[in-house]
């Protein structure tokens, strides 16, 4: 089927020559979001429900439901491991959600979130074979705030009908105390993306960014800007994976975290970013700009740009200098700028910049490979393992400043990290049951290479319409008006 191209390359062809690498910058991020807005009218969303079941006659309908399927549900009556062999739910994620941080846009109301829910849920069935379920929750209580145990209690009730749970854009510091809580209460994985996932890819380009520029992570200077979710676990994972923690300082809106931050301490809720405080920063910078003097690596998630990362802090940095700014949908600084002030290697989390450090390279993979072993959690050890298998498989396949990670289209990825990750499990004690890594490997590129094909055959026979044209055309005329305006 004839391709709508909206690639790199074409985006980059489609704005006015007169504009500037700001200006371009921009209308590519004005464009899709015009782009996304009526496209998602055009389908309606955009996923649905197929069964997986024929029906080859009519009285398959007592062998589906009534009265044959009364079987299935004394088997699993008397045996609960069986839900997972009778149904989807070996097979199955809830991606739960309140909506009250939806990437750059905040609190959106519980279901405001649906659109990236589903997208997620569209990811996990193309680049991992995975089923997924949006669920977005109103977690608001009787007093008109928001409150963790609502979606505790939310993702305990559904647990048995999933094999995994995905939790997705929840507010700090709500989201440290339901992630910690329903990790060690529930008997199924609970993977918080936000925070477990962006953790894991940075990681990954981190690996090869520090390869790439020679340096050793045990010996670089670290600056992390933001201090929510995605950072304060990214700064952890790091930690794992061997940085010095007194070579790492951490800023939130308030300055550095540090043993004098008092505020923190004294909020409980803040546990995690009270942990950093004592781990990190023993020279108490107080100021970002302080700490960037030197600096060899600035790992930014904290809020959209493009100027909220000066040029002045990067020109203080030591030589080869690593930029990570990853917020969305506008880094803190754009990639052309970074590099203007001497950046060596810059990533963002866009995938029409080059180095792409998203979390859709990353929970495809891990969540396939925690299911096929049927794991009960995803320990940090997963999470870290793969971190090195996307790194690995970047470096394969040849690494340099422009490409430190892998893209979502190279389908092997995704096999070869949920074959790691279901390995680690195994290792670590959490799997249900024993596969070998080719057994993972094979099975997850057969379920990858099904969902596509299924979906090529839905486009194919027009079940799936081919937008019109004008929709981009549309979209390209009012980006370049937006911005020339």
């Amino acid at each position: 089927m004839e391709k709508i191209d909206i690639s790199l390359s074409n985006l980059n062809a489609i704005f006015p020559d007169e504009f500037t690498e700001e200006q371009k910058a921009k209308a590519k991020t004005l464009f899709l979001k015009e782009l996304s807005y009526t496209a998602h009218e055009f389908y309606g969303g955009k996923i649905m429900t197929m069964p997986k079941a024929g029906i080859y006659g009519f009285n398959w309908f007592n062998v589906w439901y009534t009265p044959g399927v009364s079987a299935v549900s004394t088997g699993i009556r008397d045996n609960n491991e069986l839900s997972f062999d009778l149904s989807n739910r070996s097979n199955l994620v809830a991606v739960v959600s309140d909506s009250t941080r939806v990437l750059g846009d905040g609190d959106c109301t519980p279901a405001g979130g649906l659109g990236v829910m589903e997208g997620k849920a569209f990811l996990m069935k193309y680049l991992g074979g995975v089923d997924a379920v949006a669920l977005c929750m109103n977690s608001y209580n009787d007093k008109g705030r928001h409150d963790p145990d609502k979606i505790i209690d939310f993702v305990k009730m559904a647990e048995p009908s999933f094999g995994a749970v995905n939790l997705e854009d929840i507010s700090q510091p709500n989201c440290f105390k339901v992630l910690d809580t329903l990790r060690e209460a529930c008997d199924i994985p609970v993977w918080h993306d936000d925070a477990q996932g962006t953790g894991c890819v940075t990681v990954a380009g981190l690996i090869n960014a520090l390869k790439v520029a020679e340096k050793a992570i045990d010996k670089v200077k670290i600056v992390m800007m933001g201090a929510g979710a995605s950072n304060t676990t990214i700064a952890r994972l790091i930690l794992q994976a061997g940085a010095d923690p007194g070579n790492m300082s951490v800023f939130d809106s308030k300055g550095g975290l540090h043993t004098g931050r008092e505020d923190i301490k004294a909020d409980t809720a803040f546990y995690r970013k009270w942990e950093l405080c004592e781990a990190t920063n023993p020279a108490k910078y107080t100021a970002i700009d302080q700490a960037m003097r030197g600096a060899d690596v600035l790992i930014a998630l904290s809020h959209p740009g493009p100027d909220a990362v000066k040029q002045d802090w990067i020109r203080s940095m030591n030589k080869k200098a690593v930029v990570f700014c990853c917020s969305n949908p506008v880094p803190e600084i754009y990639p052309y700028a970074a590099k203007e002030a001497g950046a060596y290697i810059v990533a963002t989390g866009r995938g029409d910049f080059p180095n792409q450090v998203n979390n859709s390279v990353g929970f495809p993979g891990i969540l396939k490979g925690a299911l096929l072993v049927r794991s009960k959690k995803i320990t940090d050890e997963m999470a870290l393992a793969a971190a090195y298998s996307i790194a690995k498989f970047a470096e394969r396949k040849g690494i340099h400043p422009d490409r430190i990670m892998p893209s979502m289209d190279e389908t092997e990825l995704f096999a070869e990290e949920a074959a790691d990750v279901a390995m680690e499990a195994i290792k670590n004690g959490v799997a249900r049951i024993l596969l070998t890594r080719d057994e993972v490997y094979n099975r997850t590129l057969a379920d990858i290479k099904e969902a596509r094909a299924v979906m090529d055959l839905l486009m194919e026979k027009n079940f799936i319409k081919k937008p019109d044209i004008r929709l981009i055309e549309d979209a390209v005329k009012k980006a370049v008006d937006a911005v020339r305006n």
